[in-house]
């Protein structure tokens, strides 16, 4: 569903053969295909965890053609999430109008029914209209009421995630991320982090332009991929989309981050203002400003959670994709604004920083650039 590149002629063994009968049977069955065998195989840009391919089946009388998406799992990727858990998950949300509807599983992915609807670019983030829709589309996700418990995976998570770097890393690479002092710096954003009053809601966790679509007609917005949804503070789900301003995935370097483009805090204001405003209730300063400071700091375990993902891809991961590039930028992120927004605790690893040394980096997001 990202943007599509040239089809691949005579390249159904991109395919598959599981999946490639699968999609000849489902096209046999439609009316107006004109040739169910005749597969038109487009690759997306954009995906860094699953292979993803738009299939397209001409149609007798000329006009588009039939379209489905085929998701072929990254191998080794089961180490992010449970792959079980993911698929009830996809299934929950197509039978909530969520998303696509799954047409059929096969050993290593599967098919889904193919949004007629516009994927974001980067650019669009910035816009205040689009954006205003994305919080109050992310304020009915998190209201979602997920079959099983309602418990905070993010902790777990990133230990497991720490714990899998630890073991796929050579040791001059888990120096170079020091590793070695993660796991207290876990337990201590958790310590900061944990609080009564904060709200845990079922979130997408991944929410960059990528995974939101919007029909221009109707301006509904479409979250899509939920491979790394859980229920989790909504603060860490806010602060994860801020993070992804600062990317562009369909460049020729697409790992590397651009923080000026960080929101600003009018920015974030504003958009925090409307995901609070969805609710029917009117929200009072203390609230607003309590949860603009609570996003902020989950930046941090933002950082931690995708720096850890960066490392672990590497090794797991045939995606051509500057995994530890991508990573190193996040885990500088977060030593950088650590002091910040923890206050007086001690200071970073030696080194945690010298790759900034000649990088021009934001002093603060409090001062990002608005979009607008």
């Amino acid at each position: 569903m990202d943007a599509a590149e040239n089809v691949i002629e005579n390249k159904e063994d991109r395919i598959p053969i599981e999946a490639k009968e699968m999609l000849k049977s489902m096209a046999s069955k439609w009316e107006d295909v004109l040739d169910s065998n005749d597969l038109q195989v487009i690759p997306l840009k954009g995906a860094m965890t699953n292979e993803v391919y738009q299939i397209n089946w001409p149609k007798k009388s000329g006009e588009t053609s039939w379209k489905v998406l085929v998701r072929i799992y990254g191998e080794g990727v089961d180490v992010f999430f449970d792959r079980n858990d993911e698929i009830r998950t996809f299934e929950f949300m197509s039978k909530q109008g969520q998303g696509p509807r799954l047409l059929g599983r096969f050993q290593n992915g599967r098919i889904e029914e193919f949004i007629h609807a516009r994927t974001l670019s980067a650019s669009d983030l910035c816009d205040p209209d689009i954006s205003a829709l994305i919080a109050a589309k992310m304020k009915e996700f998190h209201g979602l009421e997920m079959p099983g418990p309602k418990k905070i995976c993010l902790w777990d998570r990133l230990r497991n995630w720490l714990h899998a770097a630890r073991r796929l890393s050579p040791s001059e690479e888990a120096q170079t991320f020091h590793l070695d002092v993660i796991e207290e710096e876990i337990t201590i954003l958790e310590k900061k982090l944990t609080d009564d009053s904060q709200h845990i809601g079922f979130c997408h966790n991944d929410l960059q332009y990528g995974n939101i679509m919007i029909d221009e007609e109707t301006k509904s917005i479409t979250i899509i991929d939920y491979e790394y949804a859980s229920y989790n503070p909504v603060a860490f789900d806010i602060a994860n989309h801020f993070c992804e301003m600062a990317a562009d995935y369909h460049t020729d370097t697409p790992h590397l981050l651009d923080y000026t483009k960080y929101p600003g805090l009018e920015e974030r204001r504003r958009f925090v203002l409307i995901y609070l405003s969805c609710s029917g209730d009117e929200s009072s300063d203390i609230k607003l400003e309590q949860l603009l400071q609570n996003v902020e700091t989950y930046t941090l375990a933002n950082h931690l959670f995708w720096g850890l993902w960066g490392i672990i891809s590497e090794h797991v991961n045939e995606i051509d994709f500057e995994y530890l590039e991508y990573a190193r930028q996040r885990f500088d992120q977060y030593w950088l604004r650590r002091k910040e927004l923890l206050g007086s605790l001690e200071s970073y690893p030696d080194g945690a920083t010298d790759h900034n040394a000649n990088k021009v980096v934001p002093e603060s997001h409090n001062r990002g650039n608005d979009c607008s």
